[in-house]
């Protein structure tokens, strides 16, 4: 998959890149900070250093390819799942999110746009925008739209599962401190272009180490760490269903909590100030330096915040707080263990209580290729209700998100611990760290069903963890 993605890098730049006006743009004074390494087990390391429309010049520029690619596959599943045509959506981003996205980061994403177009791409600002708020758009904010517009025959739609994660610390751990880990769940087509590591030094607010998606300002899936010793990951709220159109994306909160944060007050403080109820999470953080951690469950109503400097906090998509049950997520099946949630919330606890006091990046490894269904009670059993998520592997999918045999799951895997969050380290495996791979052309054969992904679904496969660290 490594020489896949470096030949698909060379032949798109050679189709359309390396245009008069891109040679041209190689002497940009732009650039001299930044640069790109090709893949290491099939992750992109970029480095992005300067002011806002200096960093989006840079991400611009360096990822044309992928983020043509990226935004590609987006598009085509924002506009078959929320049954809305792009038009839709730009016109959501223009109206909708643009009024309420910061001057600072209005200047990146012009400065990607930018960078684009010194490489031939033809995405516009509207494109982009909404390319970074897929995650929020649907089903959030076509929900909350065909409800304000009394839209004939809209059913509303519920929000995926995205992603399986923990954090540690104290008696919990092996040398006490914090260990941190999150893989991420989602479709397959997305999930496949979930493959850059960004090392980014803004010219204000902490220097960051995130995983993330071409093209996106903000990790996406939300990991990542930054100089200040805060860790950073989440997992959605299953079956959440709110949205505040005159709030501030999700996009734009949590790539500004990643910059700007330097504890975890900052951080749930930048999360709720104009929280739109957009992909609403769980969020997972930790104190590195102060050996804190803490679980902010951030619906639009109902915000909770709980911390401690010895225990463990866990997400699998399961909401938390009875009101928020009540008001913001009242379809949730709170007593069916066999739903994909709750099952694993039910192993996420197991582990914790099996290895408290051994848990270390090792451990996380292994907790993230976990394949034991606690329903089932059967282990070596890849499914939804595992933590490494196989949904295409299962006869039940995961409804009502995904139907039998649907193409999502795991996509990634990363983690770090407090000795590594002080160097700017974290470790990170594509695919899903139990080894197994996905193949396309097999799964398409064999769900004839989901052939209206052909053209946008590769080859998921898996590689072993590597670790990365900021730029030295």
């Amino acid at each position: 998959m490594g020489i896949r993605c470096l030949l698909a890098f060379c032949l798109s730049a050679s189709a359309w890149a390396w245009t008069p006006a891109a040679r041209e743009t190689q002497a940009d004074p732009r650039l001299h900070n930044a640069f790109r390494r090709e893949p290491q087990n099939d992750w992109v390391f970029v480095h992005l250093e300067g002011d806002p429309s200096t960093i989006g010049f840079q991400h611009g520029y360096l990822l044309a390819p992928e983020i043509q690619d990226g935004f590609r596959v987006v598009k085509a599943g924002l506009t078959h799942d929320g049954k809305k045509d792009w038009a839709f959506f730009r016109d959501a981003a223009q109206n909708v999110l643009w009024p309420h996205v910061d001057k600072e980061y209005r200047a990146e994403l012009k400065g990607i746009v930018e960078g684009l177009h010194a490489r031939g791409a033809e995405m516009d600002l509207w494109d982009l925008v909404a390319y970074n708020a897929w995650l929020e758009m649907s089903p959030y904010y076509t929900n909350w739209y065909d409800r304000a517009h009394k839209v004939p025959g809209a059913a509303p739609r519920p929000a995926p599962e995205h992603c399986s994660a923990f954090v540690a610390t104290g008696s919990y751990t092996k040398d006490g401190r914090i260990v941190i880990a999150h893989n991420n769940w989602t479709e397959y087509k997305e999930g496949s272009h979930w493959n850059v590591i960004f090392d980014i030094v803004p010219s204000a607010g902490h220097r960051i180490l995130m995983d993330g998606m071409p093209g996106l300002i903000h990790s996406g899936d939300d990991f990542g760490e930054n100089s200040a010793g805060i860790v950073i990951t989440e997992t959605t709220i299953g079956y959440f269903d709110a949205f505040d159109p005159n709030g501030v994306p999700e996009f734009v909160r949590a790539r500004k909590a990643m910059q700007y944060s330097s504890s975890i007050d900052d951080f749930a403080r930048i999360m709720k100030d104009g929280d739109n109820g957009g992909y609403a999470n769980t969020w997972l953080v930790a104190d590195s330096k102060n050996n804190e951690i803490a679980r902010l469950e951030l619906g639009l109503k109902h915000v909770t915040l709980a911390r401690t400097k010895d225990g463990y906090f866990v997400g699998s998509n399961f909401p938390i707080d009875p009101a928020l049950i009540h008001d913001e997520a009242p379809a949730f099946p709170v007593h069916d263990m066999s739903i994909s949630a709750n099952a694993r919330h039910k192993r996420w606890d197991e582990l914790m209580t099996e290895y408290k006091g051994k848990i270390d990046l090792k451990m996380a490894e292994k907790f993230l290729a976990d394949h034991y269904d606690t329903y089932a009670k059967r282990a070596n059993s890849p499914d939804e209700r595992t933590l490494c998520g196989h949904i295409d592997l299962s006869p039940r999918g995961s409804q009502p998100w995904q139907p039998p045999y649907g193409i999502a799951g795991t996509v990634q895997n990363k983690a770090t611990d407090a000795a590594m969050a002080a160097k700017m380290e974290l470790v990170a495996a594509m695919g899903h760290s139990c080894g197994l791979n996905f193949k396309a052309a097999s799964q398409l054969k064999n769900h004839p069903e989901f052939d209206w992904e052909k053209d946008i679904l590769r080859d998921l496969d898996s590689y072993p963890w590597t670790k990365f660290q900021a730029a030295q």
